[in-house]
């Protein structure tokens, strides 16, 4: 975990220095980044994106380009609640019951009132996860902002038979978020396939996914803190 944060720590006061993070700045979060929407407009060209009918997508800013993007080109979306703080963890929104609102049903104000919350078990297959990092390397290991989330949202939906062999995982970045050296993972981490900037697309070659939730690794508090794990938990 330490060595996580100082890459971490890095990361954000580079995007600081550089003038390349976006309101309200890139510490302790999944930093917001300039030219989020050409990443978008980059992920769009790609064939996995173009074969995807179903997208599941963090909630963060800096892909919020993205979820609106997949809406107007009439996929479904599935946007993980923040923090997973609802029993019914994610949010469906259809584009064709948006009437074109497609930005404001792809923030997490406008999904939450436009959407439906939807548990695990009442979701579609998923083609393609996109996924927010503040540090991710050629090879496709990723580091989050230190929650747990992401691998949480990950590790329920490959339970819950959404997420499978064929579902192709991408990540959003700013190119200084790019890093050309190992970064550290632990047993419950996943890796991406597709690593979109504003200047292109990476390639990865998959290695690592986890088959589900791995208990030992969460303490009570992040259970009681998340519904459908303190439900499974009981």
């Amino acid at each position: 975990m330490n060595d996580k944060q100082a890459i971490r720590e890095r990361v954000w006061r580079q995007m600081e220095r550089r003038g390349v993070g976006r309101f309200p700045g890139a510490q302790g979060r999944i930093p917001n980044f300039v030219s989020a929407e050409r990443a978008a407009d980059a992920l769009a060209q790609v064939k996995e994106w173009k074969e995807a009918s179903v997208v599941k997508a963090n909630p963060d800013a800096p892909q919020l380009p993205v979820r609106a993007r997949a809406l107007k080109d009439s996929k479904l979306v599935y946007m993980a609640v923040p923090r997973l703080r609802d029993p019914k963890p994610f949010i469906l929104l259809d584009p064709r019951k948006l009437a074109g609102r497609w930005r404001s049903a792809a923030s997490i104000k406008g999904a939450a009132q436009l959407g439906r919350f939807i548990s695990v078990g009442r979701m579609r297959h998923v083609d393609l996860v996109v996924c927010g990092s503040v540090a991710v390397n050629s090879n496709g290991a990723r580091i989050g902002k230190c929650g747990g989330f992401s691998d949480i949202e990950f590790a329920l939906l490959t339970e819950g038979g959404v997420i499978d062999g064929s579902t192709v995982v991408a990540t959003t970045v700013h190119p200084v978020q790019v890093l050309d050296e190992e970064l550290p993972e632990t047993a419950h981490d996943f890796r991406v396939d597709l690593i979109v900037t504003p200047d292109g697309v990476i390639r990865a070659r998959r290695t690592k996914r986890p088959n589900g939730i791995i208990w030992a690794e969460l303490d009570e508090e992040k259970k009681s803190q998340i519904p459908v794990l303190a439900h499974r938990g009981a």
